[in-house]
């Protein structure tokens, strides 16, 4: 059984700073690429990032691009999501995602290329 489980959120003030780590178990996570998605309150889940399985590539949301890094420990079956320069509108659930195999690579960006999802964890950013 696949799980995901997200640690490390929690409230910061704008322009702070939040590490988000992802554990995985389950499956061979060094085989699969990783994404971090967000859902804020009244809005739709979208994507922030995403990590191929070796670490080489990554992929960002033009709104996150430069303020937040994702990088994964295979050793470790860890993923995470360094956010710097914290904006008000940083604030929703993240959540952690496990690509499907080789199709992730058609589209990382999209929800359909994720067939497993952590719970999420909240992020919070005061004004």
């Amino acid at each position: 059984q696949v799980q995901l489980v997200e640690s490390g959120g929690g409230l910061v003030q704008a322009g702070g700073s939040l590490r988000l780590s992802c554990a995985a178990s389950g499956r061979t996570f060094s085989m699969y690429g990783m994404g971090w998605f967000r859902q804020a309150p009244g809005k739709e889940r979208e994507f922030v990032a995403a990590i191929t399985w070796s670490g080489g590539t990554t992929y960002y949301a033009d709104s996150v691009k430069g303020r937040f890094t994702i990088s994964r420990d295979n050793a470790k079956n860890t993923v995470y999501l360094q956010m710097n320069s914290l904006k008000p509108e940083d604030t929703a659930i993240y959540f952690c995602s496990s690509g499907r195999g080789p199709s992730w690579y058609l589209a990382p960006r999209t929800e359909y290329a994720y067939d497993y999802w952590g719970p999420g964890t909240q992020v919070t950013v005061s004004s």
